[in-house]
């Protein structure tokens, strides 16, 4: 089966791909087929996931799956949210990870709360129409350092300081964060609903 991921991210690509490798289909970008970005003018992760994998299913006539993800922060009501890709510019900074923590850092100064969430939903869809779309949500749970701590990973992964680790997920080997991650989490449970639903 052919599945249309609704990003055009190579990185999540390779992650997704490897995660369904065990099932009989190949992942495929979407500007690969000619499809646009879709519109994201929800406030809920999984709002703007079931619109980005309706766009691309009504765009090739394939099957398709999308994530939306972000950082939710219980000092900022679980905000930046679905924002936080652009948290950075809403403070005069440029798009980008480093600009993100260091406004994160900056918002957070003084405040004794630490608690935040990284979430991924993501959304699989058999045509555009369908309407029973699989639905998998992924929440790591941790509290924001004081400062960035670690080489690996991307996002906000220096400042998300993991209790169970002692650790930030950028100290964390590549194995273990893919392990415990939001979007591994999300995927793993993804793969389960698929090979019941889609694939029994």
């Amino acid at each position: 089966m052919k599945l249309v991921l609704a990003s055009n991210n190579a990185g999540k690509l390779a992650e997704l791909q490897l995660l369904l490798a065990s099932l009989d289909v190949t992942l495929v970008r979407q500007s690969e087929l000619g499809v646009g970005e879709a519109d994201e003018p929800f406030r809920t992760f999984v709002e703007n996931a079931l619109a980005k994998a309706r766009h691309a299913a009504a765009a090739t006539g394939l099957p398709a799956i999308a994530d939306d993800a972000g950082l939710c922060v219980e000092a900022f009501g679980g905000l930046p949210g679905v924002d936080t890709a652009y948290y950075a510019t809403r403070f005069g900074y440029e798009k980008g990870d480093a600009s993100n923590v260091r406004a994160l850092l900056e918002q957070m100064a003084g405040i004794e709360d630490r608690r935040a969430a990284l979430v991924s939903t993501l959304v699989a869809l058999r045509s555009a129409e369908d309407p029973e779309p699989l639905i998998a949500v992924g929440r790591a749970a941790g509290r924001i350092t004081r400062e960035p701590v670690g080489e690996n990973g991307f996002g906000f992964d220096p400042v998300m300081f993991l209790p169970a680790f002692g650790k930030t997920f950028a100290q964390l080997p590549p194995e273990v964060k893919n392990a415990n991650s939001h979007r591994g989490q999300a995927a793993r449970a993804m793969l389960a609903m698929m090979r019941e639903r889609w694939f029994p």
